[in-house]
């Protein structure tokens, strides 16, 4: 009995010290940037916080996320090829006549017939295997906000070794982390103008390496089942009025071809679709079988994407490109909703540089 009085006796008076004379007997946040491995510093952290910090990240290892399961059967729907080596010429039957042609550059087709030497693209258009490379489209895929995150979330988009502290060079020493982790932002601090993030025991990692989720308030008028594209992110999440339940990786316009910022209306829906642009031009483009597009911007669209995988940044001539298994999801979750022209509220959260 003594023992227990005397330890809530200690209790009590240490709850009773004054928290600005419990501040002051250590070094603050910015002391800690400046000498990171100082006294009363850990990570580049006040040590008190980061022991606090630290209990969290050991419970919190990843988000508190549940992945969307990759749809191997929409990926392998069709076997896509990109046309190599320069302008393309396509004949009406294996070793037969020209019949047209399909200029230089970024430019896919698909498969639908095989003979020999030769590829059937469309019905009676054939054209030399050696003039197509096989295309393995990415298997990349977001997911479901079941419950209120416990902390922001990220997916790593640069493979790199985690920091020491913030501002210093990977720690190659420890496990890489991997591009398309996610994981738990921590803590924030600014170095150099950039933001830092911890994600893990002594684990920090500049904001350009990461993509975060971060949910938006719904705009006026919108209701039901719509998504928002956070540009400076590349990430788009879905709701249902208030509540997000999906997110995952986009990539949207390059810097000559932006993405449209504003509140839109899905207008019309491709189950799969043939997009081209920029005829005569170096960056000519040409595209079959474009899966699960929603136009809501003119000629701009969410889409499904075989092409690249390169999902976080700006890639595209202006629409918002998805993994096909995102894409899938997000068409038929949006008409399954009752919602077949959701709203898409495009923005960005910072500017590049």
């Amino acid at each position: 009995m003594y023992r227990r009085s005397l330890i809530f006796v200690l209790l009590l008076s240490v709850s009773l010290i004054p928290a600005g004379l419990v501040a002051a007997t250590g070094p603050d946040r910015a002391a800690c940037m400046e000498n990171p491995a100082g006294p009363g510093c850990a990570a580049g952290l006040p040590t008190v916080e980061y022991q606090m910090l630290l209990d969290e990240m050991l419970l919190h290892p990843e988000p508190n996320v549940r992945p969307l399961a990759v749809n191997k059967d929409e990926i392998a729907r069709f076997a896509f090829r990109k046309i190599v080596g320069g302008a393309a010429t396509i004949y009406d039957a294996p070793g037969g006549n020209p019949i047209g042609g399909i200029d230089e550059g970024f430019n896919y087709v698909t498969v639908n017939a095989v003979q020999g030497d030769w590829i059937e693209v469309n019905a009676g258009q054939w054209m030399p295997a050696s003039q197509l490379a096989v295309a393995r489209p990415s298997e990349f895929a977001g997911v479901y906000l079941d419950d209120k995150l416990a902390y922001p979330m990220a997916w790593v988009l640069i493979p790199s070794y985690p920091s020491p502290y913030p501002g210093a060079a990977g720690d190659q020493n420890r496990p890489i982390l991997e591009r398309y982790r996610r994981v738990n932002i921590f803590a924030t601090a600014e170095i150099d103008g950039w933001e830092w993030y911890l994600v893990g025991p002594d684990s920090w990692v500049r904001q350009t390496s990461v993509a975060r989720v971060l949910p938006v308030e719904r705009p006026t008028k919108v209701k039901g089942r719509w998504f928002s594209i956070d540009l400076y992110e590349q990430v788009l999440i879905a709701y249902e009025d208030d509540t997000p339940v999906f997110a995952t990786l986009i990539s949207s316009g390059l810097e000559d071809w932006p993405t449209n910022e504003g509140l839109f209306n899905v207008y019309t829906r491709q189950v799969n679709g043939h997009m081209s642009g920029a005829e005569g031009q170096a960056d000519f483009y040409s595209l079959e079988n474009v899966p699960y597009v929603m136009y809501y911007d003119q000629t701009i669209s969410l889409h499904g994407t075989y092409w690249h995988d390169g999902f976080g940044y700006r890639h595209s001539h202006g629409c918002v490109n998805m993994s096909i298994t995102d894409a899938h999801w997000a068409f038929n979750w949006s008409a399954d909703g009752g919602y077949d022209e959701p709203f898409v509220y495009v923005y960005s959260t910072g500017e590049y540089r």
